[in-house]
């Protein structure tokens, strides 16, 4: 059975006071008083379900303001980890692009250090040539053995020359040593710098991809939350559908009862007159096969066919009425007057169709479910042993048959008024 009508426990049938069944328990008076005292409650609990409906639809608006806010979050996600991949992929291209620059001087790095090889090789001559022959010495020398002031001007120049070389060598040494120990280390901290940047960034995303994963989730949740929601509220409209059927028919009960006074005097000697009749123009020809007989009293058998499954326990759970199965599609009756409260097709029950009946100041509610069709609608008033359907293998069904249940009272959605039919209605 749909998940919407199990829910609707609290809108079952009411009683109708005494208007369709054999001698009244109170007056007329008072089962007018009592249908009118339903129907007033019957509008307070309408009153309750649009509140409730009121209140769910609020709810969703919530739910659907929220789902706004989780998807502009996301939004401003989805900006900022675009941002942090678009800067990891430049900065791990400039990463690329500085151990280029790292081969590249290392190559170059590579040709300093055979300068300064050379250098040192060059100045080593250059001192232990200062040692073998007197260092400055030599220069002296070389000046003094000039044979004119012109050749001396010439050899002065000479040894300026050579002095300058030497002094030029050792800064130049100097200089690339320090140049390649500044192109190292500035380098190395490019390097350092680039990869702790693109460290934090992927971490910086990584947190990101956390939180968006943390939104979707919780959209999820809301998305999920907000249908239940819708279900709720289709749960309550229904109900409340219900409820207003309820109300039809406890209008139309109170207007029979009116004319049921009207005519007292008439209505005991027409009781037994009338169920014949009615039944006698009920099929309508809508189904083959033959109608069950009418009995006397207040209750006759809905269906003709052999028994297939009783009430109680079975191996996959309660079974809350009894089934009558027949390999012809027969005419299900009603199997007291009463008042349809809901006609419809359900996924578990199939064809169905729900009624109410008063006996004897008694409320019970019959429920007749799996049929191939249905001919009375909601709020329709029914007689005992008039044809309500033609038996079927609709719904969650094993097999033509008739799941016929029986309520003390309204039906419930955990069935805790159900009873077994069987000593109270005629069955086969």
């Amino acid at each position: 059975m749909r998940k919407t009508f199990i829910t609707l426990a609290t809108v079952a049938a009411v009683g109708f006071g005494t208007i369709f069944a054999g001698v009244p328990a109170k007056t007329n008076a008072e089962s007018i008083s009592k249908l009118k005292g339903d129907q007033n409650k019957i509008q307070e609990q309408r009153s309750d379900v649009k509140s409730g409906i009121n209140a769910a639809n609020d709810k969703i608006s919530d739910l659907q303001n929220q789902q706004a806010d989780v998807k502009s979050e996301m939004k401003r996600l989805d900006y900022a980890i675009t941002d942090a991949t678009n800067k990891i992929n430049n900065e791990t291209a400039k990463i690329e692009k500085t151990k280029v620059e790292i081969t590249k001087l290392q190559e170059e790095t590579k040709v300093l250090k055979d300068r300064i090889k050379k250098r040192n090789i060059l100045l080593k001559d250059r001192a232990r040539n200062y040692q073998e022959n007197g260092g400055m010495v030599n220069y002296l020398d070389v000046l003094m053995g000039s044979e004119s002031f012109s050749d001396f001007i010439d050899r002065a120049n000479a040894v300026a020359t050579i002095m300058q070389a030497d002094r030029d060598i050792l800064k130049q040494h100097e200089a690339d040593k320090k140049e390649l120990e500044t192109k190292q280390a500035q380098v190395e901290k490019d390097l350092a710098s680039l990869q702790t940047m693109v460290a934090n960034l992927e971490k910086m995303n990584k947190q990101l991809a956390a939180q968006k994963a943390e939104k979707d989730k919780l959209l999820a949740g809301l998305v999920e939350q907000e249908q239940e929601e819708h279900e709720h509220v289709m749960d309550l409209k229904e109900q409340e559908e219900l409820l207003a059927a309820q109300e039809a028919a406890i209008k139309k009960a109170i207007q029979l009862e009116q004319e049921k006074q009207a005519q007292a005097a008439a209505a005991a000697n027409k009781n037994n007159s009338s169920s014949t009749s009615s039944s006698s123009n009920s099929g309508g020809g809508a189904s083959s096969g033959s109608v069950p007989g009418i009995s006397s009293g207040y209750w006759t058998q809905p269906a003709v066919g052999r028994p297939s499954s009783g009430f109680g326990m079975r191996s996959d759970g309660m079974h809350y009425g009894v089934d009558i199965a027949n390999k012809t599609k027969v005419p299900i009756v009603a199997a007291a007057d009463g008042v349809v409260i809901r006609s419809y097709l359900s996924s578990s029950y199939g064809n169905c169709i729900f009624v109410s009946h008063s006996i004897n100041g008694q409320v019970y509610t019959t429920v007749y479910a799996h049929m191939s069709s249905r001919i009375v609608g909601n709020g329709a008033v029914v007689k005992k042993g008039q044809q309500i359907g033609v038996m079927g293998n609709t719904g969650s069904s094993e097999g033509q048959h008739l799941h016929f249940e029986l309520h003390k009272g309204p039906w419930t959605q955990d069935k805790h008024n159900a009873i077994d039919p069987r000593g109270i209605v005629p069955l086969p």
